[in-house]
């Protein structure tokens, strides 16, 4: 498995950008596809965007298609989510995860980082 560590969380208001970093540890960045999931406060944790290995395929939710650009450097075994536009509805920890294969099923994710708190005030 591979350990993951997000950064780059913060307060900011409605229509600001924020980019989220996600590090990962271990040789074996690029043999995963990655993933940024959220869960909102009393609400179940939801898929956000996920990139394939080699970044040449995104798939994002319909509530962040066209605002959210999900990205990587597997030379710095980093994935990046960059958030423009944001809505107080965007308001969630979010989370990075990893996994084999391709797919946005939580269920098949098998690493995931801490977390980080990202709130966007009205």
């Amino acid at each position: 498995q591979v350990q993951l560590v997000e950064s780059g969380g913060g307060l900011v208001q409605a229509g600001d950008s924020l980019r989220l970093s996600c590090a990962a540890s271990g040789r074996t960045f690029s043999t995963y596809a990655m993933g940024w999931f959220r869960q909102a406060p009393g609400k179940e944790r939801e898929f956000v965007a996920a990139i394939s290995r080699s970044g040449g395929s995104t798939y994002y939710a319909d509530s962040v298609k066209g605002r959210f650009t999900i990205s990587r450097d597997n030379a710095q075994n980093t994935v990046y989510l960059q958030m423009n536009s944001l809505k107080p509805e965007d308001t969630a920890v979010y989370y990075c995860a990893a996994r084999t294969g391709w797919g946005a099923s939580e269920a098949d994710f098998g690493s995931w980082g801490q977390g980080t708190q990202v709130t966007v005030s009205s």
